[in-house]
């Protein structure tokens, strides 16, 4: 007797794209409503497509409540949500200069990887620019964020490189320690292990000797910091961006736009690699 078999025979991809696309903020069959950004714009979809794609808004949609009560997203632009709910319904984007960091970032809180690696393609020299821009009109807030302990250490020295950011050295220290004990409990590394690569990048000749003090009595908990690098003799003549004697971040590469765009936008995956 013959064995039956079968065989996977695939349609129009494009066709289906282009029938799902009709569907995008289209009341008609919704079941769901979205208040979305600060004047709450009504955004139209579908739980079962929502939630077959993407895990969090899964978890959302499963939460108890009134079948008719719509989700209100403020802290999201509707243009930035549309963007979204155009990849989960078509698996394709249409993505501008405009949106595209909002779309960004939006990608990384709803797990979408695809999407992410999508915005990330899509100009790579603008999101390096505002991605460093914004860091460094935000430093003080950006340090006490979950993602700045999650940075990688790549993205880590491509920050501290820079002259411009807004955040008192002390301060600046204590985040990068912060992200060293992070990183060392993280990768089973010693502290002083895990912060050797960005070390370099701290500007300890803006110290001033009564913090130089403080800073070594804290590093003799970690040793973070070498300690022939906390000599006043060897601190004056340690900053960033400036020969010395020391070792320094290599500007080209940290400041490769390839590097910067691969490294601020993962965060936990580059910590845990092996």
């Amino acid at each position: 007797m013959a064995s039956s078999c079968s065989a996977l025979l695939l349609g129009d991809s494009a066709a289906f794209a282009a029938a799902l696309r009709t569907l995008i903020n289209n009341p008609q069959f919704s079941d769901v409503t979205f208040l979305v950004g600060r004047e709450q714009q009504e955004i139209f979809a579908h739980r079962c497509l929502l939630s077959s794609r993407c895990q969090a808004l899964h978890a959302m949609l499963s939460q108890p409540q009134e079948i008719q009560a719509p989700l209100i997203l403020s802290h999201v632009q509707p243009e930035v949500f549309l963007a979204v709910i155009e990849y989960l319904y078509t698996n394709s984007v249409t993505l501008n200069s405009i949106i595209t960091l909002e779309v960004l970032t939006s990608s990384i809180e709803y797990g979408l990887d695809e999407l992410r690696k999508a915005a990330v393609a899509y100009g790579q020299v603008d999101l390096q620019m505002h991605c460093l821009a914004f860091i460094e009109n935000f430093t003080r807030e950006v340090v006490q964020t979950r993602g700045f302990l999650e940075l990688s250490e790549l993205a880590m020295q491509t920050i501290l490189h820079s002259d411009c950011l807004a955040i008192d050295e002390v301060k600046l220290i204590r985040a990068v320690r912060e992200w060293a004990h992070v990183g060392s409990a993280v990768l089973d590394r010693t502290v002083s292990d895990v912060a050797a690569a960005v070390v370099p990048g701290l500007r300890l000749a803006l110290l001033s000797a009564s913090e130089l003090t403080t800073l070594e009595e804290e590093n003799r908990k970690d040793q973070m910091i070498p300690k022939v690098w906390l000599r006043p003799g060897r601190c004056m003549h340690y900053g960033r961006g400036v020969e010395n004697d020391l070792p320094c971040v290599d500007a080209d590469v940290a400041l490769c736009p390839g590097n910067i765009i691969a490294t601020l936008t993962h965060s936990t995956s580059d910590m845990v690699s092996p």
